[in-house]
């Protein structure tokens, strides 16, 4: 089997989880997803800082995927000052069997996004605006942006028509 890695990135409230979760179900069992929220937060418990350890646990477990599971999608912030290189070395890992997506999407839109979601309760503007860190790409080859005119199931259809193509 030659899996397929897709990479989800984007600010947070931008629509990372919800896609992810979206293309799980779609490619449905033995599809591996890597959230980063889950691993740096609630599995291991730490701060996104330099260094921190989920930024190598979130490879090992997508490596764990590549030739187990036909989809490892690998969806979060995923910082490229701070997981850039991890994310660049996966690419490389799956033999270019890769499709990378960024949420480059207006602070307005995000915020638009993010009270739409249960999760509106737990932070709100003034967060999304301290964390907000616009054009975080990762410049790699296909990365694909997703942009404000871009609906759920436009994402999804732009992603399910790229990765069925191989």
């Amino acid at each position: 089997m030659e899996s397929k890695l897709i990479i989800i990135r984007g600010n947070s409230g931008s629509g990372k989880t919800t896609i992810a979760k979206s293309l799980q179900n779609h490619f449905g069992h033995g599809t591996l997803l890597v959230s980063q929220d889950n691993v740096r937060r609630d599995m291991l418990k730490v701060h996104d800082r330099e260094g921190n350890f989920s930024i190598d646990l979130i490879r090992q477990i997508t490596e764990y995927g590549k030739d187990k599971c036909e989809v490892v999608i690998v969806e979060g912030i995923l910082n490229q000052s701070r997981y850039g290189e991890m994310l660049r070395y996966l690419i490389q890992f799956f033999n270019g069997k890769a499709y990378t997506y960024y949420f480059d999407l207006s602070f307005e839109e995000t915020v638009i996004r993010h009270n739409c979601r249960p999760k509106k309760m737990e932070f709100g503007e003034d967060s999304l605006r301290a964390w907000w860190k616009p054009n975080d790409y990762l410049g790699v080859v296909g990365e694909e942006l997703l942009t404000n005119d871009m609906s759920h199931e436009d994402i999804l259809e732009l992603i399910l028509n790229q990765c069925g193509r191989d």
